[in-house]
């Protein structure tokens, strides 16, 4: 029997009169094993005799310039399964949450209008809380008061923000220059605080989807032999060869992919500014130190009704309607 599908208010594709369409997420840190998992999923979902799209939420994965040092899946590691948003913006061009969700929404609507499961995957904790809750609609901040913010000494920043925004002041350590700047530019640019904003979030397509959801919470010392075992190998399958071809293309130094982990360390190796060994030594370092902000994060900003998941509870498991409850 066949099902109508009408799209909602956000692109997505519901069942006329009958259940909402599935969305799967793995959530977790890098190197947790997130992509397998999404890829046996997605063959578990075919030997059923349905088909299955995965979709990334990893920043680093987004950019075309990199494959090797963001771990993105080989045409090998994908096992024919269809993946989305995996190297789809350029390294010239910065890919916000916002621009990333707008882009997750549509391949969800197209997975969903082809009858395929849409498999969400990756770490970015930003995107995926952006995607399912929502974005604020602040509006463009004016150049010359963000210019004038960004130009004021932290602690004056903080001061400014004490008298202008008292509460997201008190939230906020004295030292945090990023996200004192980006609050005192709003109050001022817009005349309502952040939080005001934060609380009128809209596009968000939780309530639009049946949700199964897991969050990849390893052991971490298994997740750090990972991580490192991981850098080392990519420093030998061509993650030099990948930064010198980025380098060469003279990019703001801003630019998230110019941040990416390993750019900066293989860059000094690069320059003749420290040796191989410092260099592994130094990304694998921060790979670790990234790892752990995501852990973090992950266990205290992801909703409590998600599972969290132990190595043994999903490296071994093949049984996917256990673990998804799909």
């Amino acid at each position: 029997m066949s099902t109508e599908y009408s799209p909602d208010q956000n692109g997505l594709h519901a069942r006329a009169q009958g259940p909402k369409p599935r969305l799967a997420l793995i959530a977790g840190p890098t190197a947790s094993g997130k992509s397998d998992l999404a890829v046996r999923l997605a063959l578990a979902e075919r030997r059923r005799g349905r088909e299955a799209v995965v979709i990334n939420a990893d920043s680093a994965q987004v950019y075309a310039d990199l494959a090797i040092l963001s771990a993105r899946p080989t045409d090998a590691d994908m096992h024919d399964i269809p993946h989305r948003l995996f190297g789809a913006w350029d390294g010239a061009q910065s890919c916000s949450a916002a621009d990333w969700a707008d882009a997750a929404r549509r391949e969800i609507a197209a997975a969903h209008a082809m009858g395929a499961l849409p498999i969400l995957v990756g770490g970015t904790g930003l995107y995926i809380r952006t995607l399912l809750d929502g974005i604020a609609p602040i509006p463009a901040i004016d150049p010359a008061i963000r210019d004038a913010v960004r130009a004021m000494p932290v602690a004056q920043a903080w001061e400014a923000l004490q008298g202008e925004d008292p509460e997201r002041a008190a939230r906020l350590a004295p030292a945090d220059s990023t996200r004192i700047a980006r609050a005192l530019e709003v109050v001022r640019s817009t005349g309502r605080p952040l939080a005001a904003w934060q609380a009128e979030r809209e596009g968000g397509i939780g309530d639009s989807v049946d949700l199964s959801s897991v969050v990849l919470m390893p052991e971490r010392t298994w997740l750090y032999a990972r991580c490192d075992r991981r850098f080392a190998a990519m420093w030998s399958d061509g993650a030099i060869e990948e930064v010198r071809a980025l380098l060469a293309r003279r990019l703001e130094p801003d630019l998230p992919v110019m941040r990416a982990i390993g750019v900066r360390e293989i860059a000094a190796f690069l320059a003749g500014e420290t040796s191989a060994e410092s260099a592994i030594a130094s990304g694998q370092q921060a790979t670790r130190n990234y790892a752990k902000r995501q852990y973090t994060w992950l266990r205290h900003q992801m909703p409590e009704s998600w599972p969290r998941l132990s190595h043994e509870d999903y490296a071994k498991n093949d049984r996917m309607e256990i673990l998804f409850h799909i």
